[in-house]
């Protein structure tokens, strides 16, 4: 599929002139700068330099004092203190950073992580009794909840208390909670609104060492964890995100979660982590024991203090992640031959397929292998207790969750964001929401959101691409949604004459831009099928990231391609 190249649009030459004078860059890294809104030299000294001391007062957050009297009340009574997480890396992560933080303090807690296919995503009615019955009086809630408002209703008529730390966007309704911390609620003061759900349990265990005089280096302790949750939940890597990840980054590799430690034995030595390590190793891993068998075991895996127990249950969470691969495959090749088999497919906006017997841990990996290779609004459905329920994905610049919502008559629940979501509604409404869906989808899609779109930052020669270039870019990262990696567009490029094929049709080059040029090396994944022109010396137009590659103790800096352009 080939792709529409935008080039973002170029800051005004006075700021950019004036951010290269300022901190001394050159001035494609300070239009790339300008572009993501830093322009004066305190944005750009907060930007390369992210410090704890701009992280946000956390009790300015609506509800945190209170959620704070009601934890200290708990504990001064000897109340049971439950901590409940959703199954995926964000709630299960979010549980081990607070149940972690506060059972060093206090001793009568325990966690609670819903079963995916008995229970369903966020708090359920069986976990409230099951709280109740074991004499649990307070449930904090992590990354679900602000939409349980039957539930929490619910506990309050048995006596169980409910603190809510969501992120997730609230319905009109809110649930009587003694305390709700989310700061996209629409009366909070909160200034930074895209923390993850650990995120905001993080903030959770900042309050409450502020307010008990606990060092900060005691919460500091976590934020590897609170890294793998940004990362997996892709929310932006902006304001204090951006802070988290970066030290968060580097405690995973200096000194990580003896659980993240025991998983990172199976990957190979680098001299710092990504976000991308995150998303494309950790958190598939995390991820797993959900969708295959029990999330507690994740769970179970970050709060081991011990690294021989974590050793262990890594190797189970690794082999769930090797079972997730295998339904993953067969029900992605399915999923595509159900595409492929519709003939009115071509002329719809949406997907959504429906299978009963598809494994309900993996239809929203599937839902992203489709987007990737038709790139169209999809949802994926599989029966599961009776029900039809599903996970949604969507393309840049579609509103996935407002589309759900305007098929809200059809559902028996749903909830996410822009672009994930889940869904569950009753089998014999599967068909007619298919129909609606698609409707709703055609309506209000634009055309140009149905063509994958790379926007790339700066046009630039290759010899452009120094060592002093890159040491700047590299200070640009951790990379993520809200602020990408930058991508550059070159002209006139072409192989000097070992172009192969490596891997499943990835073509590996080195590409010069002038006769007798510097020779970059380069990769290009998935891209096989433009083998035969680059092999014959024909001259393309690349898009690309720059990243450094290290192999049996080499390190160079390489391109990564991210899409090919001949002109006919």
């Amino acid at each position: 599929m080939q792709k529409r190249w935008t080039h973002k649009l170029p800051s005004d030459p006075s700021i950019i002139e004036s951010i290269s004078t300022a901190i001394n860059v050159n001035k494609t890294l300070s239009g790339i700068l300008a572009q993501r809104g830093i322009t004066q030299f305190e944005s750009a000294k907060k930007f390369f330099r992210p410090q704890f001391t701009d992280l946000h007062d956390p009790f300015v957050m609506k509800g945190m004092n209170e959620a704070i009297i009601r934890i200290d009340l708990a504990i001064a009574k000897g109340e049971k203190i439950l901590i409940y997480g959703d199954y995926d890396v964000d709630g299960t992560t979010s549980v081990a950073v607070v149940y972690s933080f506060l059972t060093k303090r206090y001793s009568n807690i325990d966690f609670y992580i819903p079963d995916r296919y008995t229970e369903g995503y966020g708090v359920s009615f069986i976990s409230i009794d099951w709280a109740s019955n074991n004499g649990f009086s307070l449930i904090i809630a992590l990354d679900c909840g602000i939409k349980a408002v039957d539930k929490v209703k619910y506990a309050k008529g048995k006596g169980v208390d409910f603190i809510v730390c969501d992120h997730h966007l609230p319905g009109d309704e809110v649930p009587e909670a003694v305390a709700i911390l989310n700061p996209k609620q629409g009366d909070c003061p909160y200034p930074f609104k895209e923390l993850s759900g650990c995120g905001i349990g993080f903030k959770l265990i900042q309050a409450y060492a502020l307010k008990h005089g606990i060092a900060f280096a005691e919460i500091e302790q976590y934020l590897d964890l609170v890294a793998v949750s940004v990362a997996a939940d892709l929310v932006p890597i902006l304001d204090e995100n951006r802070i988290l990840v970066h030290h968060g980054l580097k405690k995973l590799k200096s000194n990580p979660n003896p659980g993240l430690r025991a998983l990172l034995e199976a990957y190979a030595p680098k001299p710092e982590f990504s976000v991308s390590d995150i998303v494309f190793f950790i958190g598939p891993r995390i991820n797993a024991a959900g969708r295959i068998a029990d999330a507690k075991d994740s769970v179970r895996l970050m709060i081991a203090d011990d690294y021989s127990k974590a050793k262990q249950i890594a190797e189970l969470v690794n082999q769930h992640n090797i079972e997730r691969r295998g339904f993953d495959l067969s029900i992605t090749e399915q999923a595509f031959e159900m595409v492929e088999k519709d003939d009115s497919f071509a002329q719809r906006k949406s997907t959504v397929l429906f299978h009963n017997e598809w494994h309900k841990g993996v239809i929203g990996i599937v839902a992203s292998r489709l987007i990737e290779k038709y790139y169209r609004p999809t949802i994926v459905l599989t029966e599961s207790n009776g029900m039809a329920t599903g996970s949604a994905r969507s393309v840049d610049g579609f509103d996935l969750y407002h589309a759900i919502e305007a098929c809200a008559d059809l559902l028996e629940q749903y909830g996410g964001h822009t672009h994930a979501a889940g869904l569950t509604l009753k089998l014999d409404k599967v068909k007619p929401f298919a129909e609606k869906f698609e409707q709703v989808v055609a309506s209000n899609i634009q055309e140009r959101s149905l063509t994958p779109e790379i926007e790339y930052d700066a046009s630039i020669a290759l010899r452009t691409i120094t060592p002093k270039f890159f040491s700047v870019l590299k200070q640009f990262s951790p990379f993520g949604p809200g602020n990408p990696n930058p991508v550059f567009m070159s002209k006139h490029v072409w192989d000097v004459g070992d172009v192969t094929i490596v891997g499943n049709n990835h073509l590996k080059m080195s590409l010069t831009q002038e006769e007798g040029g510097r020779i970059f090396k380069a990769i290009a994944f998935g891209l096989g099928e433009h083998y035969d022109k680059v092999a014959q010396g024909i001259s393309f137009d690349i898009c690309y990231t720059i990243e450094e590659n290290h192999f049996n103790g080499h390190v160079n800096l390489q391109l990564n391609i991210k899409d090919i352009l001949f002109k006919n």
